[in-house]
């Protein structure tokens, strides 16, 4: 079983950093894939984090393992393997791992999450750091007071997604992205989420995007339509979050 810093010995020569070209230390934005891996729409998000004057820190959970694309549409989408509740592993490494660098302020941290990976996050929020919890040994040793924000797009809450409804250990403010026809909940389900975060503390903005999961990604695939202006607002409102969590940065 991995410890913290094995994990983030694994994720670390595949994560992406995007930010301003100095040394001090900023703010940071964690970004976590969904389920399909890597894509084009999460770069924008990490540049408009930049803009901002936040360091941007895109964690891929596949390629330390070796799987493809093909490979995750057909297990992790499906629910066989690295389920939110496995995958939060990655996210506390990677706090743990980046929150020590020189260049990142640590009480200045938010986490974004897109399906799968707002699932993973929510998942992490809530479990019981206990050892052997999420897939490691000391995952009680991550310090989650420096994050203070939480962007959720479009998460996984379906039936897969079993402590939807348990409260968080730690609440940051929330962003909380919902697509009007998302075909894996419905906006009332995700209301029912929200409200639960709420009833944790936690100051949680709701936006009902009007169209489909995974609107915001270059490609349309069965039931997900890519929409461009739709995506622009929600660049428009992560980058506003940011600002207003980090107003200094």
């Amino acid at each position: 079983m991995d410890t913290l810093d094995a994990r983030w010995a694994m994720l670390e020569p595949h994560t992406t950093v995007v930010g301003p070209d100095d040394d001090r230390p900023r703010p940071a934005v964690l970004l976590f894939h969904g389920c399909g891996g890597l894509r084009d729409h999460l770069p924008r998000y990490a540049e408009a984090a930049k803009a901002a004057g936040w360091r941007a820190f895109i964690v891929d959970s596949y390629g330390p393992r070796g799987w493809n694309r093909a490979f995750t549409l057909t297990t992790v989408c499906t629910g066989l393997v690295l389920r939110g509740y496995e995958r939060a592993g990655d996210l506390l490494a990677a706090i743990h791992g980046i929150s020590r660098r020189p260049d990142v302020d640590p009480t200045m941290l938010s986490l974004a999450g897109w399906s799968h990976g707002g699932w993973s996050i929510m998942e992490m929020m809530s479990e019981d750091p206990l050892p052997g919890r999420l897939g490691l040994a000391n995952p009680g040793d991550c310090d989650l007071s420096g994050v203070k924000a939480v962007w959720l797009a479009y998460p996984y809450i379906g039936a897969w997604a079993f402590n939807r409804m348990k409260p968080w250990r730690h609440c940051p403010r929330v962003l909380a992205m919902t697509a009007r026809r998302d075909h894996l909940t419905t906006v009332t389900n995700a209301e029912r989420v929200n409200a639960m975060i709420r009833d944790c503390g936690s100051e949680v903005e709701s936006w009902i995007a009007e169209g489909t999961h995974a609107f915001d990604e270059p490609t349309s695939n069965g039931p997900m339509r890519h929409h461009p202006e739709l995506t622009l607002e929600a660049l428009r409102r992560f980058t506003a979050f940011l600002r207003d969590v980090a107003p200094e940065a």
